[in-house]
Parts: structure tokens; C-alpha cells; sequence
């Protein structure tokens, strides 16, 4: 599935499932909250915190996936095409940071 596709996938969800989509601010909010459970499965099960027997359970996948479906449901109310926006990202990162990266000696240890 592509980015556009992704975009027309959630917007049909949310037509037929969502009613609506939460305003932009509840869902700025919630992609915060989603963050902060992706933030916790990382520094719990990847960094030096302990693991609580409670979050062993948790799907990292799933985590950010639903980092995903908010960040696709503020792009389609805020009218962001998202696969133009990604491609001129990255073709800025590529031009700005290749030799920037090449050239950083912490990355290359």
C-alpha cells in the first residue's frame, strides 16, 4: 500500500466506522498519547529501564501503527497530501545531509 492509498483507506474508515474525524486538536493530543506508548515500549524494551510484566504484551507494531492512522487522520482534515509532502522531505534530506552523515565520526565507529 502507498501513502495515498494509506490516506483514502483511513478517510473511508472513518466515513463508515469514525462518524467523523475528531477535531485537529484532540488529535494532535492523541498522536501525542500514541507517541508516548511507542516511547515506552522503546526505552522499556530496547533502553536500560526494566520491562514491567504489563507492557511485555505490547505489539510494537501495533504501537506505531496507531501513530500511523492518527498522523494519516490529520493530514486528510488539515488537507495534506502526504506522499507529495514525504517525497519533498526526503529529497531535501537527501540533498542536505548525505555528505553531513558521510562525514559525522559518530556514525562511523
Amino acid at each position: 500500500m502507498n501513502i495515498e492509498d494509506a490516506q483514502k483507506q483511513v478517510d473511508q474508515w472513518i466515513q463508515s466506522h469514525g462518524v467523523r474525524y475528531f477535531n485537529e486538536l484532540t488529535n494532535m493530543a492523541q498522536l501525542t498519547e500514541e507517541v508516548g506508548e511507542v516511547a515506552r515500549i522503546i526505552a522499556r524494551r530496547y533502553g536500560e529501564q526494566s520491562e514491567k510484566e504489563s507492557d511485555k504484551e505490547k505489539d510494537l507494531g501495533e504501537e506505531l501503527a496507531d501513530v500511523l492512522f492518527v498522523v494519516l487522520c490529520l493530514a486528510n482534515q488539515t488537507g495534506v497530501n502526504l506522499k507529495v509532502a514525504f517525497d519533498k522531505k526526503l529529497d531535501l534530506k537527501t540533498k542536505r545531509d548525505h555528505e553531513r552523515h558521510h562525514n559525522n565520526p559518530k556514525l562511523n565507529d
